[in-house]
C-alpha cells in the first residue's frame, strides 16, 4: 500500500480562513475556587497560516508520519468576541502577536493522512471595554481533524454525548472539535506591549467542559443581528414575562449560520443554525438579571425556505424560517437548562432581517439545574431581530 503524505491533498498556498464557533469558561477574580464563574460562547473569523505557503514546512518525522506546520495569526479583523453575562459587556480574544501561536497538523498513523492530530500553542489576549489581559503560560489545543480544513459537519455538537453544566467534569469531544488541554490558566492586567503586570490574576480559563473548545464551520452566510424579545415564564406556578434585548455591537443579540447544499450532505434545501444568543432582562421571580443564551453542547439547528433550493441564491423570499432551539437562562443564582428543544418560526423577507419574528410554537420546555430540580418553564417566547450585519465573515472587530 502507498504511504500517504500531505502533498498529496495538493493544498493551496494561502491562508485558510473560516468561520469559528468557540466557548470557554471564565472565573472571574484572583480567587480560581471561590471567583464567579461562567460559560461565553463566541464566534468570530479565523486567519491560519499553513504550509505550502513560504515559511512553513513538511517533513516526515522519526517515526514515519506526515506532518506540516500551521500558524494562527493576530489582526484587527481576526479573533472570536462573546458576551458576559457577569462583566455585561463584550469579550473578544485575539492572538498574541508578540508570541508565537504556532503548530501542526500530523498523521497518526503512519503513512495514513487522517485521523490527524491538530496542535496549536496558544497566547492570546483578552479584551473588553475596561481590561485588557494576557496569560503567561502557553495554552496547548489539541484535538482529532479528518480533513483540511478541518470543518464541522453543520448542525452537530462538539462532544459525543451533552453534558450538562461548566463544573469539571469527564468529557469526549468530537472529531473536528479542539480544546485546551492545559488548564486552568490565569489571566493578568497587560501593558500595552502586551506584557503581564504583577502577579495577581483579574481572570482565569477554567477546566470544564467548555475549556477553549472550538470548531471550524463553513457556512454560506452569516447574521449577527441586534435583538428584542419576550419571554415567556412560568415560575412558581405564576405566569411571568421577561422583556429582553441584546446589541450585536456588544456581541450580544443573536448570530444565525445558513448553509446552501452545497456546505452539508443532507440534499437540497438550506440548513441554518443559531449559533450564539445573549439576550439580558430583569426577573424578580428568579432573583434579577438573567440572561437566555444559546446552549454550547446542543446545537440549535433549522431550515430557510422550502427544502428545495440547489443554493441559497435560489430561496424565494418572503421565506420561512425554523429552528428547534436550544437555550439555558443564566440567573443571578445558577444556571438552567432546557429539557428539550423549543421550535422558533416566522418569515424572512430577505437577507436583511431587520423586523423579522420568531416566535415559539408548539410546547415549551422546563428549566432545571445541574442536579435535574426545575426552576421556571419556558412557556412562550417571541424574538425580533433589528440591526444586522450580514456577510461571508464575521470579523471580531464589527
Amino acid at each position: 500500500m502507498e504511504r500517504e503524505t500531505y502533498e498529496s491533498l495538493n493544498l493551496a498556498p494561502k491562508p485558510i480562513r473560516p468561520h469559528i464557533l468557540a466557548a470557554a469558561t471564565i472565573v472571574y477574580g484572583d480567587d480560581y475556587y471561590n471567583g464567579r464563574r461562567e460559560t461565553i460562547n463566541l464566534s468570530g473569523f479565523v486567519q491560519m497560516n499553513k504550509w505550502p505557503m513560504p515559511g512553513f514546512e513538511h517533513r516526515v518525522d522519526e517515526r514515519g508520519r506526515s506532518v506540516f506546520d500551521t500558524e494562527l495569526i493576530s489582526a484587527p479583523e481576526v479573533g472570536i468576541k462573546g458576551f458576559s453575562y457577569e462583566l455585561n459587556d463584550r469579550i473578544q480574544i485575539l492572538s498574541n502577536p508578540l508570541l508565537p501561536n504556532t503548530g501542526h497538523v500530523r498523521q497518526i498513523a503512519p503513512g495514513k493522512n487522517f485521523p490527524a492530530e491538530f496542535h496549536i500553542q496558544r497566547f492570546g489576549i483578552l479584551e473588553t471595554s475596561t481590561l485588557r489581559l494576557v496569560h503567561r503560560n502557553v495554552i496547548d489545543i489539541y484535538g482529532v481533524v479528518d480533513a483540511i480544513p478541518p470543518f464541522k459537519k453543520p448542525l452537530t455538537g462538539g462532544y459525543l454525548g451533552v453534558p450538562r453544566g461548566d463544573q469539571p467534569m469527564e468529557l469526549v469531544q468530537a472529531p473536528n472539535v479542539v480544546r485546551g488541554t492545559t488548564l486552568p490558566e490565569a489571566w493578568y492586567p497587560s501593558t500595552d506591549d502586551n506584557q503581564p503586570i504583577g502577579i495577581t490574576p483579574t481572570v482565569f480559563f477554567a477546566d470544564s467542559p467548555a475549556a477553549c473548545m472550538s470548531m471550524l464551520v463553513d457556512p454560506s452566510m452569516i447574521i449577527q443581528t441586534s435583538t428584542e424579545a419576550t419571554l415567556t415564564l412560568e415560575v412558581g406556578g405564576r405566569t411571568v414575562r421577561v422583556d429582553l434585548q441584546g446589541s450585536h455591537a456588544l456581541a450580544a443579540g443573536m448570530e444565525i449560520l445558513l448553509f446552501g447544499p452545497e456546505k452539508h450532505d443532507e440534499g437540497r434545501g438550506v440548513l441554518a443554525q443559531i449559533a450564539r444568543v445573549a439576550l439580558v432582562g430583569e426577573c424578580a421571580e428568579l432573583g434579577g438579571r438573567v440572561m437566555l443564551r444559546a446552549s454550547w453542547p446542543k446545537p440549535s439547528g433549522g431550515t430557510l425556505g422550502e427544502g428545495t433550493e440547489e443554493a441559497l441564491s435560489r430561496v424565494r423570499f418572503p421565506a420561512e424560517l425554523h429552528f428547534d432551539a436550544e437555550f439555558d437562562l443564566v440567573t443571578p443564582n445558577e444556571v438552567l437548562y432546557s429539557t428539550n428543544p423549543v421550535h422558533l418560526s416566522g418569515r424572512l423577507a430577505d437577507l436583511e432581517p431587520a423586523g423579522t419574528n420568531l416566535a415559539l410554537s408548539g410546547q415549551g420546555t422546563p428549566l432545571v439545574t445541574t442536579g435535574d430540580v426545575e426552576k421556571a418553564r419556558i412557556t412562550g417566547l417571541s424574538l425580533v431581530m433589528r440591526e444586522s450585519i450580514v456577510g461571508e465573515h464575521a470579523a471580531v472587530n464589527v
